[in-house]
């Protein structure tokens, strides 16, 4: 009973544990420092016989990688005290420094470095005192030796154009795409319209194109329409066929059989057979 009444009036038993503050050190280990002689152990990688200095473990073509260890740097390092960046002293004053005072920059004076040869003024100045020789042109120069100036700002006084003050920099949108004359082929409208417009156009041209001269037939182009006429000789038939008429007819009516009649007597004259009734004669 007297234990447990004074473990209800122990206040430590339930008050939280504070976390172990660790030092920077403990939490970011220095980097390790080179070997020496003294940290060579019987059994390691870098042991050696004969001479052995400290040198030799300062040298990364000769230090091996222990196994299960990182490998060894061979610069020397400070200790752990050695704060590592750039010391920035403070000088600004802070907060009075900076409301009572107004530091201006001063800009640094700059080199100074020589001037560009303006040649298109020294050529021009020689050519109007009439000097075209390159002996000439050489002491022209010596003499008028003419510089580019470094505050030469006529691109910069040159005037900007005036423009309106309600103007709209930017492209410009592209209009909407016509839907509806898509839909009512509207484009295949007016091209079909064009085209008609194009041929009557060519046949006016036609129609009011005038004649130079007046085309005579010669003898040549009058043969060479001429067709010579065919005598016609009646079919040889036997007496007893004469009176019988024929058994087959291939023509619908009388007239496609003179048409047909017709046409065989006009190509009579240059077809080959006995009937005529073969190749031409002509190519």
């Amino acid at each position: 009973m007297a234990e447990a009444q004074s473990s209800r009036q122990d206040p430590r038993r339930w008050k939280k544990k504070q976390p172990v503050r660790r030092r920077v050190s403990q939490i970011c280990p220095p980097p390790r420092r080179p070997l020496t002689v003294a940290d060579i152990r019987p059994g390691m990688e870098n042991e050696r016989l004969g001479v052995v200095r400290d040198s030799m473990f300062q040298n990364p073509l000769i230090v091996k990688a222990e196994l299960g260890k990182p490998r060894e740097r061979s610069c020397t390092l400070p200790g752990i005290d050695f704060n590592y960046g750039l010391y920035v002293r403070g000088l600004d004053g802070g907060v009075p420094e900076a409301l009572g005072h107004w530091n201006v920059f001063r800009q640094q004076p700059t080199c100074p470095h020589e001037l560009t040869r303006n040649y298109i003024a020294m050529n021009r100045g020689a050519v109007k005192a009439g000097l075209v020789t390159a002996r000439e042109n050489f002491l022209y120069r010596q003499l008028n030796d003419i510089r580019i100036s470094d505050q030469d700002d006529r691109h910069i006084k040159k005037e900007m154009p005036s423009l309106p003050p309600n103007m709209t920099f930017g492209v410009v949108a592209r209009p909407s795409t016509p839907f509806f004359d898509l839909l009512q082929h509207r484009y295949q409208q007016l091209w079909v319209q064009e085209q008609k417009a194009t041929q009557k156009a060519i046949k006016l041209e036609k129609k009011h194109k005038v004649i130079l001269g007046k085309l005579y037939e010669t003898r040549s182009s009058q043969l060479r329409k001429y067709k010579p006429p065919v005598k016609l000789d009646a079919l040889w038939h036997m007496p007893q066929f004469q009176k019988v008429p024929p058994h087959l007819d291939t023509f619908f009516t009388e007239a496609d059989r003179q048409r047909a009649i017709k046409a065989h007597q006009e190509e009579h004259a240059v077809r080959q057979g006995t009937l005529r009734m073969g190749n031409y004669t002509h190519p």
